[in-house]
């Protein structure tokens, strides 16, 4: 049945992927809402703890529920192996911290979530693991450049949240395996129907599953995939974590024991999850999976609200500039139109005639769009990030992450599109 599931459109593994009941059980994924699991003999569990045999023995670590929907996640990206994890956050510290110790190095897009940067410039800094940021359109050598010996990982998102700049991710993959390393990239804003890192050389995919997989706002979480091309072994001195047995583990070689395939998840799951225990909750994942389902329905009008919206604040003699790839007049329309064919997201960023005030201003007239701290979700919202989830961060680095003081993210809903330009034209007659 999976291969046949791997069959499948994008479309039919939102609906189906991931969980094919048997004969007599629920149509829908069942919640295991338990901690623990029986066994009868102690050598049964044992056969577990040694990565031996396949199974459940605390929640923390692996449950059933959550299982399912990784799984439905993996095979939507092309991977070979998923896990979910408590947030979005998680999701990207488990992937890099997977792979680096203190004392090594990572390259990372300097067009990145604000949270983003800051776990990598100053908190995994704490741990000793240190970062170079690179423009997303820098130039080979520029890019060349940024790498070190200790270099471990790069780091990019497809789509940039909020500067909305587009990852060349073959570029920045070829570059990531000229140093021997892998490319890890987030792809929450285009989500898996809209572009698979992984078919354009990416090796390790996360994602905030709170934006568009779950799509209404009501459940946290993360997600990582491995891609399953990345040979370890090949590159054992740069990753002793995978390749060499872990004494705290049974002394187990991932890299070795679970291949290429499976050697990542395996160990992010029987390390990090057992001691950061950064775990989605059975009725978390259950609701992202309802979320899952209709994806690839909510994208389409995600995009084509966003692209309604970019064009009509394009023509806007109130607005400074706007960020949408969509735009035939963007600086990376064109990488857009390679990595995003069937659009982008519904997420628009713009600037307001007048700068940080009159943005202000403007979104206090809103009457549709709600200002929050969040984006990707069926009701349209918007938000200052200089302000708000940017805020740490210099005038000096907003500039260089593409984050104007000016600039107004917008999430656009499922709401009409009418109603959503209504609602901008009447804010924007006010200031």
């Amino acid at each position: 049945m999976e291969q046949e599931q791997n069959q499948l459109s994008q479309g039919s593994v939102c609906v189906q992927g991931g969980y094919t009941p048997a004969n007599g059980e629920p149509r829908q994924i069942p919640i295991i809402q338990s901690t623990t699991f029986k066994y009868d003999t102690s050598a049964e569990m044992g056969k577990l703890f040694d990565l031996e045999s396949s199974g459940y023995f605390y929640s923390r670590l692996q449950n059933p529920t959550c299982d399912h929907v990784a799984a439905k996640i993996t095979a939507l990206e092309g991977g070979t192996a998923g896990m979910l994890t408590s947030s979005g956050q998680a999701a990207n510290f488990f992937a890099l911290f997977n792979i680096c110790n203190a004392g090594d190095h990572i390259v990372a897009s300097n067009s990145i979530y604000g949270g983003t940067f800051n776990l990598i410039e100053v908190t995994m800094a704490k741990m000793g693991i240190t970062a170079t940021f690179v423009p997303p359109d820098c130039t080979d050598a520029e890019l060349d450049a940024a790498f070190r010996p200790n270099t471990k990982a790069v780091f990019g998102e497809t789509i940039a949240n909020p500067a909305l700049t587009v990852l060349d991710i073959a570029r920045f993959a070829a570059a990531a395996h000229r140093h021997h390393v892998p490319l890890v990239v987030d792809n929450t804003f285009a989500t898996p129907i809209n572009c698979r890192p992984i078919e354009w050389g990416a090796d390790i995919v996360t994602h905030s599953t709170t934006k568009y997989m779950d799509g209404h706002g009501g459940t946290v979480g993360g997600a990582i995939v491995d891609g399953g091309h990345f040979d370890w072994m090949a590159n054992a001195d740069k990753f002793p974590g995978l390749t060499t047995p872990d004494e705290s583990y049974h002394g187990v070689t991932y890299a070795e024991r679970f291949g290429k395939e499976g050697g990542f998840i395996t160990k992010a799951t029987a390390q990090l999850m057992r001691d950061f225990g950064c775990t989605q909750s059975p009725i978390n994942a259950y609701m992202i999976n309802l979320g899952l389902e209709s994806l690839h329905v909510r994208m389409a009008r995600h995009c084509a609200t966003g692209q309604a919206v970019a064009e009509f604040l394009a023509a806007h003699p109130k607005i400074r500039y706007v960020n949408y790839c969509g735009l035939p007049g963007d600086a990376y329309h064109e990488l857009a139109k390679k990595y995003l064919p069937k659009g982008s997201c519904g997420v628009v960023s713009f600037g307001v005639v007048g700068g940080r005030d009159a943005a202000a201003a403007f979104m206090g007239y809103l009457k549709v769009a709600a200002i929050e701290t969040h984006v990707a979700d069926a009701r349209t919202c918007c938000l200052h990030p200089a302000s708000s989830t940017h805020r740490q961060m210099s005038e000096e680095q907003l500039l260089a992450a593409g984050v104007q003081p000016d600039l107004v993210r917008l999430s656009c809903g499922l709401e009409d599109a009418e109603d959503l330009i209504r609602d901008l034209s009447q804010a924007l007659d006010k200031i």
